[in-house]
């Protein structure tokens, strides 16, 4: 990335935006910083972003609702901060599409630690070796690992976060394999397997909504329990349609 990388801050706490924003240019990057929904739209319409960092608690619409939207058309990576330090919301967050959470409060610095460490496994995972095919074919999907593009046999195209695409991305690589618990933690959030960490299995509960697979009785998306997950039909490796 030839320039700094530029972070939206989201956030209807002023004294907070304007820490966050001076403390992010002070450590290289470009920082704008922003109140509630409707700036957060006129921003992304107006500029080109890398990050966003999204509060939860915001006026008018929560930052949740604010996620869901951008995940239904971007793969932009996200940082939610709560201020309520549950579970639930950190689950929520998850299945809404966002990358990471951190607890209020928090440091600055520890904010900076996230936001490096998501764009450095953003870029890593950008910069990875071509698959080894340019797309797959499973069941009534088909998966443009290229292009990061997932259509249905109907043509509907569906919408994945950043880090639901690299999730796919390997199950499908590995099938017919089992992918275990920490080798999708670790791709997906380049973190050492954590046990009680429930993020995985959040994601590949919202990946199963996307390719309307049926949650009591998965076939797309398998668990092997005490192991992990495997993809349950057969997976085709082709070029694009």
């Amino acid at each position: 990335m030839n320039r700094p990388p530029h972070i939206l801050v989201v956030d209807d706490d002023r004294e907070i935006r304007a820490l966050l924003r001076d403390f992010l240019e002070k450590h290289g990057f470009t920082a704008t910083a922003v109140a509630d929904g409707q700036e957060t739209r006129r921003a992304l319409a107006n500029g080109r972003f890398d990050l966003v960092v999204l509060d939860l608690m915001l006026p008018h619409e929560s930052g949740l609702e604010i996620c869901r939207e951008l995940r239904a058309t971007s793969t932009l990576p996200v940082i939610m901060l709560t201020a309520l330090g549950d579970e639930v919301d950190r689950v929520v967050g998850f299945e809404v599409g966002a990358d990471d959470y951190l607890t209020k409060p928090f440091s600055p610095r520890e904010l900076l630690g996230r936001i490096r460490a998501v764009l450095r496994r953003t870029t890593q995972q950008a910069a990875q070796a071509e698959p080894s095919a340019a797309g797959f074919k499973f069941g009534d999907w088909y998966f443009d690992a290229t292009a990061r593009t997932l259509t249905h046999n109907d043509g509907t195209e569906a919408a994945l976060s950043g880090a639901e695409h690299h999730l796919l991305a390997l199950l499908l690589e590995h099938a017919p394999r089992v992918s275990t618990r920490a080798e999708l933690q670790e791709t997906v959030r380049g973190r050492d397997f954590d046990p009680f960490d429930r993020s995985i299995d959040v994601r590949v509960s919202r990946l199963r909504q996307t390719l309307r697979d049926d949650a009591r009785s998965p076939r797309i998306i398998k668990t092997v329990y005490g192991e992990g997950y495997i993809i349950g039909v057969r997976v085709e490796r082709v070029g694009p349609p």
